[in-house]
């Protein structure tokens, strides 16, 4: 045999052996068509353990998309790695998640919580990383050019919430943070409440942290006055602490235990008390006693379909086969919602992309030049280009202004009225 002939034959039995190794999947990731396509690192992160809002169903959501995505050959022939980080509910903490976020070259940190948007946006810019999806309660998720919400956040919400009061209530009670962020939540209610001719609320500034509410709820009670008056309490993981403390008031405890399994939602002097969806929360309803809860009749706003509708069945069966043992992660809290969506986005921009490499610059690209999502109708469809925005003054980023109005009966959050409702107009008109 020639050595020409040798060497041929020796280039065709390499090449038939590395053909044969791809296709029995050695070091490829399972439904690639070659396993040439690089991993996706994206973070998320989260405060746990903190004395205020903890979100820890959050990462554990994003860990167990991961998970499903990777089983069946990645997202597009990508393998997704999740990188996690406690937020802390400090900004020194969101710094130090957005600055690991750079330094470990995160594509995109996605459905995540922080109220300190200064403390992390600024890093997430300067590395041009995109901010996808986050919980909606810091104002640099609707201003920042690199922040891409799937909510309108807290502004839709409360001004939703006006609008959904307004229905009912003559007059309005609002408990809320003494905080900067607080101090923007009475405005954005009575752009609701004024929507319907209604007064604005009453405004009683309390302590965001603390472990009981008494004075508060006494003059919340008090100015929203007898029948057809409502409280509302926006304070976070602390809400249940207000409410504890209201139906605890002198000469209330009794009339409510007459009324224990009732769906009225009002006290002893006919007050009906009322929320947003994050400070009120299935879990939260469950926690504390169900149909027996002092939640049981409130009125509360929220940005999804309640949690038991079909529209769903998707992320559930996602968390029933590959978080089933992690009880961080329930399927009725808005923060595990809101990571679903988030990882939603991120999944269908990395399929239009259609690319071996993904880079945070493509990621941004995309989503500015008009990706449009569907989220199964959890949402609108979603789009961020200049036009798909709402503009408004302090959240100019919003392309989600849909509400939905819930009640809390029988110890179950369901649709007060079914569909969305638009509240784009009533953010506009906020001061």
């Amino acid at each position: 045999m020639t050595g020409r002939r040798l060497t041929s034959l020796l280039a065709y039995v390499t090449t038939a052996a590395a053909g044969a190794s791809l296709l029995t999947g050695c070091g490829v990731i399972p439904g690639t068509s070659g396993g040439s396509r690089e991993p996706v690192t994206v973070m998320t992160w989260a405060p746990d353990g903190t004395r205020a809002t903890n979100q820890p169903g959050m990462p554990a959501m994003a860990q167990a998309f991961a998970r499903w995505v990777n089983a069946s050959g990645g997202i597009d022939g990508h393998e997704l790695k999740i990188l996690t980080c406690n937020e802390q509910n400090t900004s020194s903490g969101a710094a130090a998640c957005a600055r690991r976020a750079v330094r470990e070259k995160a594509v995109a940190v996605v459905g995540s919580y922080s109220q300190n948007g200064r403390a992390f946006m600024a890093p997430l810019e300067a590395a041009e990383i995109p901010y996808i999806g986050g919980y909606g309660v810091s104002e640099d998720e609707f201003t920042s050019p690199l922040s891409y919400p799937v909510n309108g956040g807290l502004a839709s919400l409360m001004a939703g919430h006006g609008m959904q009061l307004a229905e009912s209530c003559d007059k309005v009670s609002l408990v809320r943070p003494d905080t900067l962020a607080g101090d923007k939540l009475p405005d954005l209610l009575n752009s609701g409440l004024r929507k319907s001719s209604r007064d604005g609320a009453i405004d009683i500034p309390a302590v965001e942290d603390a472990a009981e509410y008494t004075a508060p709820a006494e003059s919340a009670r008090a100015e929203a006055g007898g029948e057809d008056g409502c409280v509302a309490a926006v304070l976070g993981e602390r809400t249940q602490t207000f409410f504890d403390s209201f139906r605890r008031l002198p000469g209330d405890e009794e009339d409510r235990g007459d009324e224990q399994g009732s769906d009225d939602g009002k006290n002893a002097e006919d007050v009906r008390i009322s929320s947003v969806l994050g400070s009120v929360s299935q879990p939260v309803i469950d926690r504390t006693g169900g149909a027996h809860s002092p939640f049981e009749g409130a009125y509360v706003t929220g940005w999804y379909p309640e949690a038991n509708d079909e529209r769903w069945a998707p992320m559930r069966k996602v968390i029933k086969e590959h978080a089933f043992v992690d009880n961080r992660v329930d399927p009725t809290d808005s923060g595990v919602q809101t990571t679903w969506i988030a990882y939603t986005v991120l999944k269908k921009v990395i399929e239009s992309l259609d690319s071996d490499s993904i880079s945070a610059a493509a990621v941004a690209h995309a989503l500015d030049q008009g990706v449009q999502i569907d989220t199964g109708g959890l949402t609108p469809p979603l789009r961020w280009r200049y036009e798909d925005m709402l503009g408004a003054p302090l959240f100019p980023r919003i392309v989600n202004h849909e509400v939905t109005f819930q009640v809390v009966r029988k110890g179950q959050l369901v649709a007060q009225k079914p569909g969305f409702v638009d509240v784009g107009d009533t953010v506009l008109s906020a001061p």
